[in-house]
């Protein structure tokens, strides 16, 4: 079960669409929210800009920085009242968003972050999905902008390949599969890397999770098509929810120079996205 939830909170566009997914598992598993925002500077590297700096910051400007925090932090809290939530209370950390939500996330069972904007290659939230996986050990929820709030785990496409990545990401959205009216497993291309997965492949998995009540259906396609493509597709075609895959099942260096399925659907999946490494 999740029973703190981690919501970034940065008064940016996507920020209601990642209370209402919040909001969403929180009333399916009777969760406590934690809306944690970031100042963006630590009070050390104040200390280093401001020694250094020809017209230094100033104290009452850093302290600015601070409050703009606490207010986007307030209107956090007053959405999650609009939206019926009780239960739910605010962070405030110094230093960046990426190192605020990995400490944080050591005490909530689940991270709501928003879907990544392909044209802000160089914003502060850059790559924070994939920091939060790859650095932390808790499954990342990643909520398209879009999102109004339908139901999460009605219908869940998985994407298995046999990596430990995907293992875990499984093993983070029992909680989530469990609940679900079906779980479709997808295998893609399953050939390429037999020996993951058996002489049946996706059969094993589909034991392990009937063994915790999941309702599944083993899916395997052969296409020429990219992974992310073909999982998408599928994802469409089964009216999913909600995809679960693993996070950098290959190496960071072949995802992102070479192509991969994680970069690929952190920018494009078309309903939240949970990852876990």
């Amino acid at each position: 079960m999740f029973k703190t939830i981690l919501v970034q909170v940065d008064g940016g566009a996507g920020q209601a669409s990642r209370l209402r997914a919040a909001a969403v598992l929180a009333e399916m598993h009777g969760a406590h929210l934690v809306g944690a925002g970031a100042t963006g500077i630590s009070l050390a590297n104040y200390a280093v800009l401001n020694g250094g700096m020809a017209v230094p910051l100033s104290e009452d400007a850093f302290e600015a920085l601070r409050e703009d925090v606490r207010t986007r932090l307030s209107a956090f809290i007053e959405q999650a009242q609009r939206i019926g939530i009780a239960g739910a209370e605010v962070r405030l950390f110094e230093g960046s968003t990426h190192d605020g939500l990995l400490l944080q996330s050591r005490y909530a069972d689940l991270i709501v972050v928003s879907q990544p904007d392909p044209h802000d290659r160089f914003g502060a939230e850059h790559g924070l999905p994939q920091t939060l996986a790859l650095g932390g050990t808790r499954p990342v929820l990643v909520v398209p902008t879009a999102y109004d709030g339908a139901p999460i785990a009605g219908n869940v496409l998985v994407g298995w390949d046999g990596s430990m990545p995907a293992q875990r990401a499984i093993a983070a959205a029992l909680p989530l599969l469990a609940q679900a009216r079906s779980v479709t497993l997808a295998l893609i291309n399953p050939e390429r890397q037999a020996e993951l997965h058996g002489d049946e492949p996706g059969a094993d998995m589909a034991l392990y999770l009937a063994r915790h009540d999941v309702k599944v259906n083993v899916v395997v396609e052969h296409t020429v098509a990219r992974e992310s493509d073909a999982l998408t597709a599928l994802a469409r075609h089964r009216h999913a929810d909600l995809m679960v895959i693993g996070a950098f099942g290959h190496s960071r260096y072949r995802e992102w120079f070479l192509g991969g399925v994680t970069r690929d659907l952190l920018g494009s999946a078309p309903v939240p996205l949970l990852i876990a490494h």
